[in-house]
């Protein structure tokens, strides 16, 4: 699969789409549905994790009822596929894309974003024709990337082993769902973490995508 079997599996959200204020504006207007108190950029990034409850469980000092997180799930989504039409790519993204493509490598784009909503819209950012395959959840949204990560790769085929893989993405989630295939991980500050949280997942963390590529080359 691709020149020299390097494959490299981009995240979507808070990575290739630059929507964290959209994800922030969001998420205040659900909280405020809510009765919970809004929350700043700077504490969402140290503060959030994947499963998502766990996120509500550091905000509220418990883990929400299943009533308590089907509202707050809703509420969130409703809020985001609002303003996402109007999110961009991140800087650097197209172009990098299409050279890497461009060159023989390949890429596929995995997200824990409902598959039904991702695809259209990287379709209308003129870029899925870049990967080899999209994928978006499809299921339930309480777990993490692991399972997706499996399921994604077994789709790839068997073109490229997993050592040969690298993962890049904006969350903590993204290097444990490549730990769990045996592949590698690169993490880019731009999204919803914190560097201090990335740092402490221990794999490359990096400032743009330009440098997430770049070390991804000399991973793998």
């Amino acid at each position: 699969m691709g020149k020299h079997g390097k494959h490299l599996v981009w995240d979507w959200n808070g990575t290739l789409l630059d929507d964290i204020e959209a994800v922030i504006g969001a998420t205040n207007a659900a909280f405020a549905e809510l009765g919970l108190e809004p929350i700043t950029l700077t504490r969402y990034r140290d503060l959030y994790t994947v499963p998502v409850p766990k996120f509500y469980e550091r905000l509220m000092g418990r883990l929400p009822t299943d009533a308590e997180w089907l509202l707050m799930d809703g509420a969130f989504h409703r809020h985001y596929w609002q303003r996402a039409e109007a999110c961009v790519l991140t800087v650097g993204a197209a172009e990098l894309l299409a050279a890497r493509q461009a060159s023989g490598f390949t890429q596929s784009l995995l997200s824990l974003a409902p598959h039904a909503e991702l695809v259209p819209l990287v379709r209308r950012h003129g870029i899925e024709e870049r990967f080899v395959r999209v994928d978006g959840r499809i299921g339930s949204s309480t777990e993490g990337k692991s399972t997706h990560m499996v399921r994604h790769l077994q789709a790839l085929g068997r073109g490229v082993p997993a050592e040969r893989i690298v993962v890049i993405g904006d969350a903590a989630d993204d290097a444990r769902a490549a730990a769990y295939v045996g592949a590698r991980a690169v993490l880019y500050t731009g999204g919803s973490h914190s560097r201090a949280s990335l740092e402490a997942v221990g794999v490359p963390v990096v400032d743009s995508l330009a440098d997430a590529v770049a070390v991804a080359e000399e991973l793998v």
